[in-house]
């Protein structure tokens, strides 16, 4: 009995592996992991990528101090020049700040908020977009035509000033009570609403003429309701224009925040991200110690260009005109 127990579950789990198998196998077969294979370029781009997320994943653990927690912070080691340099000191790789933090864990710790606050700013921008996007495609006449109007009225603004407008009134609003915790939804909430005017569009395009095919009407036919019908018929055919937003969004986004910080009007100086890391280190440049703003500034730069070049590619391979 067991014996016929145990045959009918490898029967079952069988093909479950063969179906995890040739998921596997149509994936590396397929013409996007080709081009990516192709370009060394992309590659190198990936593993930074993934190397810096990594890297601010596992910033706690990485870190020879955690530079948010000021009983960590001894005033008596700032400014210690890099380890290499004749004044370094271990164990601070990368030197010191004026507040004693070491240079590494800031980075480590800043590129985990400057990640948190861009990742996390994409997804909101993406999921307003797309949800005004479907709306408007879909159902046309005055809902789309009042939709792409405020679109078109916050593309004649550029999305830092966009960011600074609802920064300020957060803060008008709020004032004294914005602690670290709200100014970090503050800044989500900014980015996002200054770039979901690209995913509405494009989704809005794809959604018009995806809703004239056959698939919608035989849905529409059966009696399906109108979110049903956007949300699991006609999404999935726009994800390829999505995940090419999404990417380069990211790299914007970041920027966006880090914009914001170096202005004074981000993160406060005890929970720094890297833009706050280059504004504090940016008043010691001419002093000497320039080891405070090149490395935050080198890593930003780093994150930048390689979530960039991936975007490139991820649009290029995505195209099928270019295949």
């Amino acid at each position: 009995m067991s014996d016929a127990v145990a045959s009918n579950s490898d029967k079952q789990s069988a093909p479950l592996a063969h179906a995890g198998r040739s998921w596997l196998s149509r994936a590396l077969d397929s013409d996007i992991f080709y081009s990516f294979r192709r370009s060394k370029l992309t590659m190198a781009a990936a593993a930074i990528t993934v190397l810096l997320f990594l890297l601010a994943i596992f910033a706690s653990a990485l870190a020879v101090q955690n530079p948010f927690d000021p009983a960590q912070l001894q005033l008596m080691n700032s400014r210690i020049s890099p380890l290499w340099t004749a004044d370094g000191q271990s164990p601070f790789l990368l030197g010191t700040d004026e507040q004693g933090r070491d240079v590494f864990s800031a980075i480590l710790y800043g590129m985990r908020i400057s990640l948190a606050v861009g990742v996390a700013g994409v997804v909101f921008a993406g999921a307003l977009g797309i949800g005004l996007g479907l709306i408007a495609g879909y159902f046309g006449g005055a809902v789309d035509g009042v939709i792409m109007r405020i679109a078109d009225v916050q593309l004649t603004f550029p999305a830092i000033l966009i960011a600074l407008l609802v920064n300020g009134i957060a803060k008008s609003i709020l004032g004294n009570r914005l602690d670290a915790t709200s100014m970090l939804v503050v800044l989500v909430i900014s980015i996002g609403l200054s770039f979901w005017v690209g995913y509405a569009r494009t989704v809005r395009g794809s959604v018009m003429v995806e809703k004239n095919k056959d698939y919608v009407a035989a849905a529409q036919l059966i009696g399906l309701p109108a979110p049903k019908i956007m949300l699991r018929h006609v999404l999935p055919n726009t994800m390829g224009p999505i995940l090419v937003i999404a990417t380069i969004n990211l790299a914007l986004a970041i920027i966006t925040e880090a914009t914001l910080s170096f202005l004074g009007v981000g993160l406060p100086d005890t929970m720094p991200s890297l833009g706050t890391l280059i504004r504090i280190g940016n008043n010691y440049l001419f002093a000497g110690e320039w080891w405070i703003v090149a490395f935050p500034g080198i890593a930003l730069a780093g994150l930048i260009l390689s979530i960039n070049l991936l975007g490139d590619w991820l649009r290029d391979a995505l195209n099928p005109k270019l295949r």
